[in-house]
């Protein structure tokens, strides 16, 4: 079986990390504007690569490559930078920018959260104040009365698990809060505000939407594929502690209403029933199997390669995430993220030769394709990431990019990684 005629060959990124501009044109900061100490060597991200004044160059090379969809994130403090105003050269910037897609036969696949909390909403109370499932809702509803006409895909947040439990609990991202019962309450409220916001869409938008979200969704690799084999890999991968709870603490209560005990006493049969308004797919973002994390026997990482953040390089996890996620949720499947981090360089020659990124690409889209192959609905593949980008509190030593960004200059050299999957997105997967 052959990839679909309309699968979304694409790749992503995320406000925050690419756009900059970060006081301009009437935007507000977000909590990683002022993340200040927290970020590698004093870095900020508030020119980035500089996307919000050059989206039409970086259009331009999505098409040079081919790509069928672009997932983007849109900042809600450009679109609402204070309580109660809607910003109109915020909605303006994304409908140019949507429009340059559509006009390059690019899909956009809009993510509404991904992370840059603005400031104002943080000095509200946050995430564990109640107060946010409706600023959240004003900002999603502006969002779909700009942009619904052009619109199709809409994801109401990226990682919930990780901006909740690393933001609220752990503290090692913007906020960076170690609150357990704040966390608690974080994790009620974005859960409502996500069934809330599947509702809203539906209602409101101009064009039939297609709504999901995207989860750190990795799973666990079966030791063999004998019948109990499976049954073992498919109970590890829904243990609350992998891929920080996504897969059962979020997942479960998202698409079957169903409560674990950490927070059956928080939610009510009403809560449940909001919580769990029917989704349209499940995004996974993976990028190494849940093994290693589990400590298994058995598993040998030190036989693996590991990309430069030391996260382990098998590609077989992604085939075994889209297959659980299928079995257990019944929803059709799209990889919102699946990338590494290198240090990539500009060789003499003027190009960025990253192997290791190019058989990382193989490697995993062979999953991809074995799902397929099986049956599995996959609606589409996002690389992450388009080009490099401000990676969080390591700053911009990792890079993650399909396109190298000379963060001096702001140069963008497409590397041999992207030339690469170009000629996959061109024969529809067979190249691989």
């Amino acid at each position: 079986m052959s990839f679909p005629k309309d699968f979304l060959w694409g790749a992503a990124s995320a406000a925050a990390q690419i756009e900059g501009a970060w006081d301009e044109d009437g935007k507000c900061p977000s909590i990683w504007d002022v993340a200040g100490d927290h970020i590698e060597n004093g870095q900020t991200c508030h020119t980035a690569c500089d996307h919000y004044h050059r989206y039409k160059e970086d259009v331009a090379l999505m098409k040079e490559l081919g790509l069928k969809s672009y997932r983007f994130s849109i900042s809600w403090g450009r679109i609402i930078p204070e309580k109660g105003r809607i910003n109109p050269k915020g909605i303006e910037f994304y409908r140019n920018l949507i429009s340059e897609l559509r006009a390059a036969g690019i899909e956009p696949l809009v993510t509404l959260y991904h992370w840059d909390l603005p400031l104002w909403v943080h000095e509200e109370g946050g995430w564990p104040d109640p107060k946010i499932i409706d600023y959240y809702l004003e900002y999603v509803r502006a969002a779909v009365d700009a942009f619904s006409d052009q619109v199709q895909y809409w994801m109401t947040f990226n990682e919930p698990s990780v901006f909740i439990m690393l933001s609220y609990a752990v503290g090692t991202f913007a906020p960076f809060q170690k609150d357990i019962e704040a966390c608690m309450e974080a994790l009620r409220n974005m859960l409502l505000a996500h069934g809330k916001a599947v509702r809203l869409i539906r209602e409101t938008a101009r064009t039939k939407p297609v709504i999901g979200l995207a989860m750190a969704a990795t799973t666990y690799i079966p030791d063999s594929e004998d019948e109990e084999g499976l049954k073992d890999a498919a109970e590890k991968s829904f243990l609350s502690q992998v891929g920080e709870g996504s897969n059962s603490l979020y997942m479960d209560l998202i698409a079957l209403g169903k409560a674990s005990p950490i927070l059956s006493q928080k939610l009510s049969e009403e809560d449940l029933k909001i919580i769990s308004e029917p989704m349209d797919f499940v995004g996974v973002n993976v990028y190494q199997p849940s093994n290693p994390l589990l400590n298994k026997e058995g598993y040998d990482t030190e036989k693996l390669p590991k990309t430069m953040l030391d996260w382990v390089i098998d590609g077989r996890c992604l085939y075994w995430t889209i297959r659980q996620y299928w079995e257990r949720y019944h929803l059709p499947v799209m990889v919102t993220e699946n990338g590494m981090a290198n240090p990539d360089e500009v060789g003499a020659d003027g190009c960025v030769h990253d192997e290791i990124r190019r058989t990382f690409l193989h490697d995993f889209l062979q999953g991809v394709s074995r799902a397929v192959d099986e049956g599995i609905p996959v609606l589409g593949y996002q690389h992450w990431s388009i080009m490099d980008i401000f990676e969080w509190c390591s700053g911009y030593g990792p890079r993650f990019g399909l396109i190298h960004i000379d963060y001096e200059t702001q140069k963008r050299t497409i590397k041999d990684s992207a030339r690469y999957y170009a000629e996959i997105i061109r024969t529809n997967g067979e190249a691989l």
